[in-house]
């Protein structure tokens, strides 16, 4: 019994390995159904190459002798199909004449159902032995792919058709050319970037940046075009290493239809993936799809293709006339090996959409909505609220002392309202990731564990203030070193905590602006500081101290930071409307991901 793990890892070894003779092994297994090389170019349309066997009847467990013969060539690739349905799957088994030059291939469910070269050892001819099956098709026609060259290749040769016993033959005879024959499934190069023109009117696409030009070295683009039976798919976006798309009936990778493009040196594979969960795309040995090209130009990789609505033969193929969400991603796909997980949070769409409906031109984000509230409310606390709190209740005591609102002082209001509306953000914003993964994240690094810590400190702090003794209580003191210690350390660990969230693939703002504009905010914060700090230093330098009598000291100090009030003013007027800057700045940026 096959290994799965061990066919996938065979899989991608061989088509990364494809030399100057194509697959020098042989390994060709992907092409079990289209039977196209990953060459990149168009195959031939005049074949040199023949297919003959040594009878024209066959029964049940009969074996016929199939020889493939003509000019030097070094890979080959032959199976028997279903004569009256040319894209159903290959039928019966093979035999090996010369096991030094032929190997067996599983195509399907069907063990030894094709043959294929071992080396790039030029050679003329082939000989093998078919066995029919019990549940042989009444006509079977043998069909071959033949690489002369890397970039000379003949695909689907059509050999002679053999029939069971007393079977009238087939009307019309199949016996398809080259050409007819290697139009469905031909492997071409895309000439020029793919065009947003007809987008919302003739096909649905999806576009990130919001209406971005495909031709641009950063949009992303994926669209579908109906066109009878079948949808057109094309995809490009700047990427070195792979691009893929999936259709899912929720916002959560597994159980998901994917399609993957990845630039395997210098060529591109399209293939057929089904998603497991969190882990890598488990690779299709045969996929349904047609008219497949490809570009790769300037960092940006092109492929398209053609599938069919309704797929009913293979499984895990959706039907396209369904509404899904849609995920598109990037990453890098290491050499030789399975592809790397993308670097970042997929593109998905906000619903699900019918890409055979009305055409539509929309985008997508990048964030879910959770963790985007998550991060505004954030913002909105620890660079508004507290920034704004704190200097308030360090800098205006004497400057408001003689205001009140609602019988206290005005400072004392203003500081106990936006630190308590500070406790309400953090802790709606605190539940959002918990409610959006349904846990504990194990993804996201120290980011969660600094979080925790912050809202501890968020919940302790007002606690504490409720047991705030008396101004000329003797544990006042302590109680005012452990508001300031506590209120500081919280400020502290909140920035790094955005610092290292900022970065996350499920938020991910744009990198270096997010670290420069968080650095801009502490230097706006630590500056406006400082700068009351000495303001209140000079005043307090203005007045006549008395060494011993501290009577004259307070009194001369609040006659001095009153000479002060509109300078503190102004500058709060600035500081306040500069944290607004920097928060637009942020709940843009998080709204644009």
């Amino acid at each position: 019994m096959e290994l799965p793990g061990f066919a996938v890892a065979v899989w991608m070894f061989v088509c990364f390995y494809a030399s100057v003779a194509g697959y020098p092994n042989g390994k060709v297994r992907e092409a079990c159904t289209s039977m196209v090389p990953c060459h990149g170019s168009s195959p031939q349309l005049l074949p040199e190459h023949t297919i003959t066997v040594n009878g024209t009847q066959f029964k049940p467990g009969d074996n016929i002798e199939v020889h493939l013969s003509g000019p030097d060539f070094e890979g080959f690739f032959i199976q028997a199909r279903d004569a009256e349905h040319l894209d159903s799957p290959a039928v019966g088994s093979f035999v090996l004449a010369d096991r030094r030059r032929s190997q067996l291939l599983t195509c399907g469910h069907t063990k030894n159902s094709a043959v294929s070269h071992t080396s790039k050892v030029k050679k003329k001819d082939i000989k093998v032995y078919w066995t029919a099956p019990g549940d042989a098709p009444k006509h079977v026609q043998f069909l071959a792919t033949v690489v002369k060259k890397y970039r000379i290749f003949w695909v689907k040769i059509p050999g002679p058709i053999v029939s069971q016993p007393d079977v009238m033959s087939p009307t019309p005879p199949l016996h398809a050319t080259s050409e007819a024959m290697s139009t469905s499934n031909s492997v071409s190069y895309i000439a020029k970037p793919f065009s947003a023109s007809g987008c919302g009117s003739t096909k649905f696409c999806i576009r990130s940046p919001s209406n971005c030009d495909p031709g641009s070295a950063s949009c992303f683009f994926l669209s579908f075009q109906q066109e009878d039976s079948s949808v057109f798919i094309e995809m490009s976006g700047p990427s070195e290493g792979y691009l893929a798309f999936a259709l899912s009936h929720d916002q959560w990778m597994g159980g998901d239809d994917a399609y993957l493009c990845v630039n395997e040196d210098h060529r591109v594979r399209v293939s057929t993936a089904h998603l497991k969960e969190r882990s890598h795309p488990l690779l299709d040995s045969e996929n349904a799809l047609e008219d497949v090209s490809w570009r790769l130009m300037d960092g940006v990789l092109q492929c398209s293709f053609r599938r069919s609505i309704r797929l009913p033969a293979y499984k895990g193929r959706f039907n396209l006339d369904t509404s899904y969400y849609i995920f598109l991603a990037d990453g890098e796909a290491s050499e030789g090996g399975p592809i790397s997980k993308h670097h970042r949070q997929p593109l998905v769409t906000n619903g699900l959409y019918n890409v055979t409906g009305p055409p539509q031109d929309i985008g997508g984000s990048r964030s879910p909505r959770l963790i985007k509230a998550h991060g505004a409310l954030m913002f909105v606390a620890w660079i508004t609220t507290v920034s704004i709190g704190v200097v308030v209740a360090r800098f205006f005591k004497p400057v408001w002392s003689h205001s009140f609102l609602f019988g206290k002082e005005l400072w004392f209001q203003v500081h106990r309202i936006l630190m308590l509306t500070t406790v309400v953000l953090t802790s709606i914003s605190f539940v959002l990731p918990f409610v959006y993964r349904g846990g504990w994240s194990r993804q996201a690094g120290f980011h969660p564990y600094f979080g925790c810590t912050v809202m501890a400190l968020t919940i302790f702090q007002p606690l504490m203030a409720g047991f705030r003794p008396s101004r000329h209580a003797p544990r006042r003191q302590l109680f005012n070193w452990f508001h300031w210690s506590t209120g500081t350390t919280a400020r502290i660990l909140a920035v790094v905590t955005m610092f290292l969230g900022m970065d996350l693939p499920a938020l991910d703002l744009p990198d270096p602006w997010d670290t420069y504009a968080m650095i801009g905010f502490v230097a706006w914060h630590v500056g406006t500081d400082v700068l009351l700090e000495i303001h209140s230093y000079c005043l307090v330098r203005k007045v006549e101290v008395i060494e011993d009598d501290r009577v004259q000291i307070l009194q001369s100090l609040t006659s001095a930071e009153a000479e002060g009030r509109l300078f503190k003013q102004i500058v709060l007027t600035i500081y306040v409307c500069g944290n607004i800057v920097f928060l637009v700045a942020f709940l843009i940026a998080i709204n644009q991901v």
